[in-house]
């Protein structure tokens, strides 16, 4: 019989003792084998005139408990029933060619075979697993029922369908069984991210696809790329090969790592930064090197006066466009060091002639420097990308406006004329959290920065909690889109990348809980730790 089969070794019954109840389907309980010596029912011996069948011997199992996976699953209906662990001759099969890559990896990693694609829902047996696309709602959203010894997965986009393989994968990972019962399960946050320095520190491309494994199983579905800065430029070039630092990546690389997300369904978000954070493409360009009025060069920062620069710049965002196919894009814009001074417009002489010829008598450096980044967006946009950039290039009191489409990636109130997060929501800007309070891993701890605990960010920070420590008002839940734990290399060698992935781990799995479920989590932090460890 099917639980006897399933579970023979595992569960043990009194000798001598069976609990009778009805098998109906949906009461979660299994048919048993009949106990030695019971005495044959008129029915069982085939006798004539038998009219009503005596039910059949069945255990009885404690109602389930939902779930302990990370994130945490949102909502779990408790059924009584054995479970479901993968066993010899357990299938996955799908609904749907789209899951073709789900159902192939699942069954790898579950140690089941992969049956390929099946219409039929009465093609499954006990054991198998099956994923299934349809319904409405959420495209990230599962379904996953746990029922009559097989599982069944669904959701109406294939993003959801692999999230829930990953709640399937971690609790036959930490338990050996996934409880019977209903799990409907959505993120709360459509973004959700984890963001890399490697202009200031090489990453092997190894390393990096091991992160990509982790945080799909975590559920993020963004790796940002930080590949260009003063201390580095990372990945090869055809237009401008001068560019290049020694220690990169190939393109090559890059589309393995590109793919490799894309099927744990997660973007690839790059950045070049500018017109600050330029240092390693101006080393081949001195030329366009900005300097003030007494000539002596400003680190990192390229001179927006002149054409030659957007067409370089321009060049970059345009060769990359292609090898980075995701959604979405960071043009940077923060830090400008011609913005630093007391008075941008006396230092930077070129910069105001520029400024006054573009937008008048009144023209600013700072209305030069929004316009720059107006113009590289209009770039990036013609590859019908969403983009953001960080919250310090969003300038004050210009008469030059950041295009209205630009996403705020809100990181710091450090900045020169720093703005609190409400004025970006109340001007209706979208917003990414990117709070250096909580989520940022800055090598070396340089100026104020500490390394990030995961307590810290599982017991006080929320999505809402964008500067500092105090969260923005309720009502502007829905500008905020999501966040991004970030690691910046300042001071590249204070760690080794295995140092890092260790370092991150447990702060990796905290931020992704207050992604999913921003809310207070049930379960304390002692025990959300041993949870990870139990998991891997």
């Amino acid at each position: 019989m099917v639980v006897a089969a399933a579970f023979a070794g595992t569960v043990a019954l009194a000798a001598g003792i069976g609990v009778w109840a009805s098998s109906g389907g949906g009461s979660g309980t299994g048919a048993a084998r009949q106990p030695s010596g019971s005495p044959r029912t008129a029915s069982s011996a085939g006798r004539s005139g038998a009219t009503t069948p005596t039910p059949a011997p069945t255990r009885s199992y404690p109602l389930s408990q939902a779930p302990r996976t990370i994130p945490a699953v949102r909502s779990h209906t408790a059924a009584r029933g054995p479970g479901w662990r993968p066993r010899p001759g357990g299938r996955v099969v799908v609904s749907n060619a789209a899951l073709i890559d789900e159902g192939r990896l699942t069954a790898g990693e579950l140690g089941l075979t992969y049956a390929g694609q099946k219409a039929a829902d009465d093609d499954v047996r006990p054991g198998d697993l099956r994923l299934d696309l349809g319904g409405g709602g959420d495209p990230e959203s599962y379904t996953m029922t746990v029922r009559g010894g097989s599982v069944r997965i669904s959701g109406p986009g294939d993003a959801g369908v692999f999230y829930g393989t990953r709640t399937l994968k971690q609790e036959v990972h930490g338990g050996g069984t996934a409880p019977e019962g209903v799990v409907r399960d959505q993120p709360a946050k459509p973004q959700r991210g984890f963001m890399l320095d490697i202009a200031r520190k090489p990453f092997t491309a190894d390393w990096i696809e091991a992160r990509i494994r982790e945080l799909g199983d975590l559920k993020y579905n963004q790796l940002g790329l930080h590949f260009s800065d003063d201390q580095g430029f990372r990945i090869e070039s055809d237009t401008h090969p001068e560019i290049v630092s020694r220690d990169h990546l190939t393109k090559a690389q890059i589309k393995e790592i590109v793919a490799l997300a894309a099927a744990r369904h997660i973007q690839v978000v790059p950045e070049i930064d500018s017109p600050g954070h330029l240092g390693a493409v101006l080393a081949a360009h001195p030329e366009l090197q900005l300097r003030n009025a007494q000539g002596v060069p400003t680190r990192g920062a390229i001179d927006i006066s002149r054409s030659a620069s957007a067409r370089l710049v321009d060049d970059l965002l345009n060769e990359y466009a292609d090898l980075f196919p995701g959604s979405y894009w960071n043009l940077g814009g923060d830090e400008y060091q011609a913005l630093t001074v007391a008075n941008p417009q006396t230092s930077y002489p070129q910069l105001a002639a520029a400024a006054r010829q573009a937008y008048g008598a009144s023209g600013t450096v700072a209305d030069l420097t929004t316009g720059w980044l107006d113009a590289r967006a209009d770039t990036v946009r013609a590859h019908e990308r969403t983009m953001r950039a960080w919250n310090d290039g969003f300038l004050r009191g210009t008469s030059a406006q950041p295009a209205e489409d630009l996403q705020v990636g809100y990181w710091t109130g450090k900045e020169n004329g720093a703005r609190q997060p409400v004025e970006y929501l109340r001007a209706g800007r979208k917003v990414l959290n990117y709070n250096d309070e909580y989520l940022y891993y800055v090598l070396g701890e340089p100026n104020t920065f500490v390394y990030p605990t995961g307590q810290r960010i599982y017991e006080q920070w929320s999505p809402r909690v964008l500067r500092g420590t105090t969260a923005v008002a309720a009502r502007y839940e829905p500008q905020v889109l999501g966040g991004s734990f970030a690691v910046w290399c300042d001071l590249a060698d204070s760690q080794t990348q295995d140092q890092v992935a260790a370092g991150i781990r447990m702060p990796l799995r905290a931020t992704i809980q207050k992604l999913w479920d921003p809310g207070t989590p049930a379960m304390s932090w002692t025990d959300f730790r041993n949870l990870a460890n139990r998991l891997g």
